[in-house]
């Protein structure tokens, strides 16, 4: 068991904390600060112990991988570097942190990610202040985990909390170079509230025992090919897996299925698939809503027609696409979900942000909440699942929701491990 924000002794210690502040934005305005309000529990925890808090977090994507390929220029870097700024996620935090205290707490900014100028701002820092500092991927250092960018970083702090789960499953910097660094000089670490729920919410998803099967695992998403690791791993794991969304058109193909259409299939998965499909742990979808004219770059925009191609054996028409399980699929997962105790599910069934597409998804959401009603432990992985279940008003409904997709999947997969995670002192 990792050691949790609440076994650290930091009055007057300066804390770094690795939040996830990763939020999304248009231009200097938060569309949803959720990362934001998950991280204050933690941060209040510190401030209302004396800690002086430093706050670190990427927030999008700045391309120095290309830049080193020469297919970004110092230009694009720039402009990406405008457009995440981490100083839009100042005024928000101050909100909900001085609420959840009691009183104003001062939130400060720094836009240095290293140097005197950073130094000198942890330095300013008093008894229950927080610095938040400019975005980690500003330094191109971060996500190759550079000793030197991780060294300076250490420097700065004399404990680390690690509360940034959609980070976990990476070894940058700020997840896995500090805290290493500052275990070997003796300095604690630990994780922060956010983190300990999610390590203890999927961790029953990694070995559940006799009383908590059947387990079953719900998987969709485009493609087979990002999730091979994984499903072999469910594999193991499970009793059962329901597939759906665009990766159940190449398991399609690899049992004899018909002719999918247009529908997304990947050639270079058949063998893989098969291979699968023979545990006899697959699950398929029976029946298909596909479309015509879906706009990819306008997903609620309208389609020009609409059918069920109802049967595994039946061939789509040639220019319609399968873009959602349909009826005798939605109410067959429904009654394998309702024989669960426990159950894993990442990656919607279809293409939920279109109406037309909605339901398998939704019949899933609700499948899953009657299941959490009656005892079952329900699982979200994040990404667009939990997206989609909150959209239709379920996000509530489930055992636990993850606040990181390719993280979930990567615990799960490495039996609970992960780089941010595992250098982490224990208890």
């Amino acid at each position: 068991m990792k050691k949790v924000v609440t076994d650290l002794s930091v009055q007057g210690k300066r804390v770094l904390v690795r939040v996830d502040f990763n939020v999304p934005h248009k231009g200097s305005e938060i569309t949803d600060d959720n990362r934001i309000r998950a991280a204050v529990p933690t941060i209040a925890e510190l401030v209302n112990k004396g800690a002086r808090v430093i706050l670190m977090s990427h927030l999008g994507k700045i391309a120095w991988k290309k830049l080193k390929k020469g297919e970004a220029t110092m230009e694009d870097i720039e402009k990406q570097k405008q457009k995440n700024c981490l100083c839009i996620a100042v005024d928000p935090l101050k909100e909900h942190l001085s609420a959840a205290v009691g009183r104003d707490v001062k939130v400060s900014f720094c836009k240095a990610t290293r140097g005197q100028e950073l130094a000198d701002a942890v330095a300013a820092l008093k008894d229950g202040d927080v610095l938040l500092v400019q975005n980690t991927r500003y330094e191109a250092g971060e996500e190759k985990n550079d000793p030197e960018l991780s060294k300076e970083w250490a420097s700065l702090a004399d404990a680390y909390v690690m509360d940034a789960f959609g980070s976990a499953h990476r070894a940058h910097a700020s997840t896995v170079g500090v805290p290493t660094l500052l275990k070997e000089e003796g300095k604690e670490t630990a994780v922060g509230f956010l983190m300990e729920k999610e390590i203890n919410g999927l961790g029953r998803c990694v070995a559940p025992k006799a009383d908590e099967r059947p387990y079953i695992a719900i998987l969709g998403g485009s493609k087979v090919s990002t999730k091979i690791e994984v499903i072999d791993s469910l594999l193991k794991k499970c009793d059962k897996i329901l597939i759906g969304g665009g990766m159940s058109y190449t398991f399609r193909v690899a049992i004899g299925g018909g002719k999918i259409g247009k529908s997304l299939f990947e050639a270079d998965q058949v063998e893989y698939a098969k291979k699968c499909y023979e545990t006899g742990k697959i699950v398929l979808p029976v029946d298909t809503v596909v479309g015509k004219g879906l706009n990819f770059d306008d997903l609620e925009g309208p389609v020009e027609d609409v059918k069920l191609v109802d049967g595994l054996n039946e061939d789509f028409p040639e220019d319609y696409e399968g873009l959602d399980i349909g009826p005798k699929t939605r109410e067959l997962y429904a009654s394998e979900i309702a024989k669960a105790k426990t159950i894993f599910w990442n990656g919607p069934m279809g293409v939920f942000e279109n109406e037309a597409f909605q339901a398998g998804t939704k019949a899933v959401c609700v499948a899953c909440a009657e299941a959490t009603k009656k005892g079952a432990f329900t699982v979200i992985g994040g990404g667009d699942s939990a997206a989609a279940a909150k959209k239709f008003g379920f996000n509530k409904e489930f055992s636990h929701v993850s606040t990181g997709g390719g993280a979930s999947l990567e615990l799960i997969q490495y039996d609970g491990h992960l780089p941010g995670i595992d250098d982490i002192e224990e208890k």
